[in-house]
């Protein structure tokens, strides 16, 4: 065999190595009752559930609690299918959080409560277009 057959090879080689890789690490996004049932059944896996904060009518959070030390927060939230959970984060409360419109919870179920290792916002006031006066 020559050499760029050789090389050729184990180009492939890695190339199907990174593949198979990254899909084992890609998650899905699914909903609470879903992931309920993926923890039942020992699937610990981390999934993204998409959704909003449930506010009251005045737009608070409802069921914020942030701890004394600031290094962790719990809140409810509704996925799409109206499903209420509550979220808890190990890590400092996001600066924009109770502004958000929408949030993506990346993380997996512990027992009754969903824990988030990461959690991404999306801010009315960074998508919303302004309107140019002339």
């Amino acid at each position: 065999m020559k050499k760029t057959h050789i090389f050729g090879i184990i180009i492939i080689a890695i190339a199907v190595m990174i593949i198979i890789i990254t899909a084992g690490d890609a998650s899905t996004y699914v909903t609470f009752s879903e992931a309920m049932k993926m923890a039942a059944e020992g699937n610990n896996k981390k999934i993204h559930v998409v959704g909003q904060l449930k506010k009251d009518g005045e737009g608070n959070v409802v069921g914020l609690e942030v701890t004394e030390d600031k290094l962790s927060v719990s809140f409810m939230m509704i996925d799409n299918e109206n499903i209420e959970q509550k979220i808890y984060y190990n890590e400092p409360m996001p600066p924009d959080l109770q502004r958000s419109e929408q949030v993506v919870v990346i993380g997996s179920f512990r027992e009754d409560v969903f824990v988030a290792d990461k959690i991404l916002l999306k801010c009315p006031s960074k998508y919303e277009e302004e309107e140019i006066k002339l």
